[in-house]
């Protein structure tokens, strides 16, 4: 791939004259650390890529950002990267080229983040489980259920998110007619072993 991309060219044109110099600075220290990333165009900003996204640079009206896509595994011994901030890249709002941390330590984080593609080591992904509330079934939808044996045994072993898909339709019914009616057509899908949505599947 071409080292570099007039689209990157065509970005820094059209970018706030402070933020001209900052850019142009920061292409060639990433290119200077190493031949390997490629330039490329994502989500409207400049990228260097290497078996993956490196870094990523964004120009806004009156600040600039610059980020590694892996800075949260990067060896940071001067502590200068902002990982709680990183909406506004790896090192908070930049609007002068001494804003950002020293050349060689800039050049240090490149290389660290081409050696981690290289790797294919990846951002380990926090899963936050969704708590579950607990879900309150009226006692008189239990008991139309009861009416219908195979219908309570299944509606029993079906999952919480069924459970509250029903609970839900019932409970939102406007009216008693329209509730007696969701309710005979529930009690016929469960007895079938149907989930709520189950048309849409």
């Amino acid at each position: 791939m071409e080292k570099y991309d007039p689209r990157v060219d065509a970005y820094i044109a059209k970018s706030a004259e402070f933020a001209k110099p900052i850019l142009t600075y920061i292409r060639e220290l990433v290119h200077e650390a190493s031949p390997l990333p490629a330039e490329t165009i994502k989500w409207g900003f400049p990228f260097f890529d290497y078996k993956g996204p490196v870094c990523q640079v964004a120009a806004f009206k009156q600040h600039l950002g610059f980020g590694f896509w892996k800075a949260r595994l990067l060896s940071d011994p001067h502590q200068v990267l902002r990982l709680g901030d990183e909406k506004a890249g790896s090192f908070g709002d930049i609007k002068t080229i001494a804003d950002l941390p020293p050349r060689e330590v800039l050049m240090d984080f490149v290389r660290q983040a081409i050696a981690l593609n290289e790797s294919e080591i990846k951002v380990p992904v926090k899963k936050v489980a969704a708590e579950k509330t607990e879900l309150v079934i009226p006692d008189y939808f239990i008991e139309f259920l009861e009416r219908e044996p195979k219908a309570i045994e299944v509606f029993n072993k079906f999952s919480y998110s069924h459970k509250k898909e029903y609970t839900e339709w019932i409970l939102d019914a406007k009216s008693e007619d329209t509730r007696l009616k969701r309710m005979e057509t529930a009690r016929e899908w469960i007895a079938e072993g149907k989930s709520r949505h189950w048309k849409y599947k």
